[in-house]
């Protein structure tokens, strides 16, 4: 929200949530039971004329420019070898830890994460439902095509039991700038009501 509130274009909002990020850093609880569970966030970030995935460790993060007709994003680390921009000691730590040789090809998902990225589209998982339904409708993809996707209990998507799917939100964003954008939020944190 604070992206939306403080920058005109998407990849200023992806500097405005990288710059209080590293003021404030993130973390606790992703649910509001007693149960400590945490993780950290992916944010899908548009405007008018670009889009851009953010994802997050702890303070550090990884950005990738969309590029092609679909991306998407769910409760793993996507961004592989395809960073745009990046915290400037992102690869340092990961080689202090231990995580990474610096010498393969630095993969953010694989580094950050128990991910086997070389799956991640292929296995059954919210991320690869998610990535199979976009790319079956590319190129056709509508508001109502997008509502229908984040309804879809089978693929994972819209989750039911101990962790729900809290909300969703659909938007139309015209290159345009005569044309309205217009949002479609859930009502109920359950998509299909």
């Amino acid at each position: 929200r604070l992206g939306l509130e403080r920058a005109d274009t998407a990849e200023k909002a992806l500097t405005v949530i990288v710059d209080l990020l590293e003021k404030y850093g993130q973390g606790g609880n992703c649910m509001e039971s007693h149960m400590v569970f945490t993780y950290h966030n992916s944010f899908l970030i548009a405007d008018r004329k670009e889009a851009w995935v953010l994802e997050t460790s702890g303070k550090y993060w990884a950005a990738e420019k969309v590029e092609g007709d679909v991306r998407n994003i769910s409760n793993q680390l996507s961004i592989t070898t395809k960073i745009d921009r990046e915290h400037p000691e992102l690869k340092e730590y990961a080689k202090s830890k231990g995580w990474w040789d610096g010498k393969k090809e630095f993969d953010f998902a694989a580094t950050y994460s128990y991910v086997n990225t070389a799956r991640m589209t292929t296995s059954r998982g919210r991320y690869c439902e998610g990535y199979k339904l976009l790319n079956k409708h590319k190129g056709f993809i509508t508001s109502e095509i997008m509502m229908e996707i984040l309804r879809d209990k089978k693929s994972g998507i819209n989750m039911e039991g101990g962790f729900m799917t809290t909300g969703s939100m659909v938007s139309v964003l015209p290159q345009q700038p005569n044309l309205p954008c217009i949002h479609y939020f859930t009502g109920t944190p359950d998509p299909a009501r």
